[in-house]
């Protein structure tokens, strides 16, 4: 494969989003500084049970190595879905919408909270290259009901849109709760952003009768050259009126220790949002990104009544064809004999109540 200069700025800028690669005329970014703990070395953080990033030579080698086998995602492709929300969901339900990648919001207790959103047209630190979109979110901004909270899981690109945290911080001023670090990023962009920064295994009182426990997952986070797990990365427990839902942004699987101890912590939960994209080449991808298989042996650890898939469809970050998790996902699921219904791969602007 030819090495164009295009073509290799695309690469780190998509880098970015993805494994912490990010573009060299990245400014060097002030960062997180705390107390040592059993995760975070006063440095750098980390999970004792996870596994280090991908090197920058890893990352060329899976880019311009041979053999490799990248499918062609069509350029655009629509969903069937779109979703107007109704201004708040009281009572003891739950509706939750489906914005698109990892993209949520949840609507419970009269709260609107949404979880890593992004409305940007590219998920890279440039405008020009990088990952784009394949189709539009599920809710057009402009229909979004007043926001009252913000879930950001980790810095990524993908999960930690600045540009769309400062349009919700204008629209409506919301509490955005974050691991530790990130907060960081978000206020050197934007000093109006609220955000609230938080450790692993930390419980957020939201409003009466919801809450948020910041959860360990098998992850990493960075966005410029220098902050490199300079920041936390957590998965969230949402405690609801309707039962608890477990929100994994980004997450490889490992021996499935990190979802078995939610399950042990937290006990019943009512809901499992698991990361089902995002996987090939396997070699490269598995220590931080769930494939299919993956996730449903996560639902099983994790207990869960019930599971939605999300991280795939809009932006293509890996090798795998668009429709390629979707597919997989049923498979797994007969291979486990789980039924269908129970695990359900989500489209942006598809809604699901409970």
């Amino acid at each position: 494969m030819r090495i164009t200069r295009r073509r290799l700025f695309g690469v780190l800028a998509g880098a970015g989003a993805l494994v912490g690669v990010p573009p060299v005329w990245m400014s060097r970014m002030k960062t997180y500084d705390g107390p040592v703990s059993d995760h975070f070395d006063g440095l750098h953080f980390f999970d004792p049970n996870g596994a280090s990033p991908r090197s920058l030579g890893e990352v060329l080698r899976w880019q311009f190595g041979g053999g490799r086998k990248r499918e062609t995602w069509p350029d655009w492709v629509p969903s069937p879905h779109a979703d107007i929300p109704p201004a708040r969901v009281d009572g003891d339900k739950v509706r939750l919408s489906f914005v698109g990648h990892a993209s949520w919001l949840i609507q419970t207790g009269g709260l609107n909270i949404l979880v890593d959103p992004v409305w940007s047209m590219r998920v890279s630190p440039v405008a020009w290259a990088g990952p784009k979109r394949h189709n539009d979110p599920g809710i057009a901004f402009e229909k979004l009901p007043k926001i009252d909270v913000v879930l950001v899981s980790h810095g990524h690109y993908d999960h930690l849109d600045i540009v769309t945290l400062s349009r919700l911080a204008k629209n409506f001023a919301p509490r955005v709760v974050t691991p530790l670090g990130n907060d960081v990023a978000m206020r050197s962009f934007d000093r109006t952003i609220k955000a609230e920064a938080f450790d692993w295994h930390d419980r957020v009182e939201l409003g009466e009768g919801v809450a948020v426990h910041l959860v360990p997952t098998r992850h990493w986070t960075a966005r410029g050259v220098f902050d490199r797990n300079k920041a936390l990365w957590a998965s969230f427990v949402l405690e609801t009126p309707a039962g608890k839902i477990y929100v994994v942004c980004d997450s490889g699987y490992g021996d499935g220790g990190h979802f078995r101890r939610v399950a042990e912590k937290h006990g019943a939960l009512r809901l499992a949002i698991l990361p089902i994209g995002a996987y090939e080449p396997r070699w490269f991808m598995r220590d931080q990104h769930m494939n299919p298989e993956d996730a449903v042996k996560a639902l099983a650890d994790c207990g869960a009544q019930a599971a939605l898939g999300h991280h795939h469809g809009t932006f293509q970050l890996t090798d795998e064809a668009i429709d390629a998790p979707a597919k997989a996902l049923v498979e797994a699921l007969d291979a486990a004999k789980i039924p269908q219904e129970r695990f359900v791969a989500m489209k942006p602007g598809q809604v699901v109540e409970i």
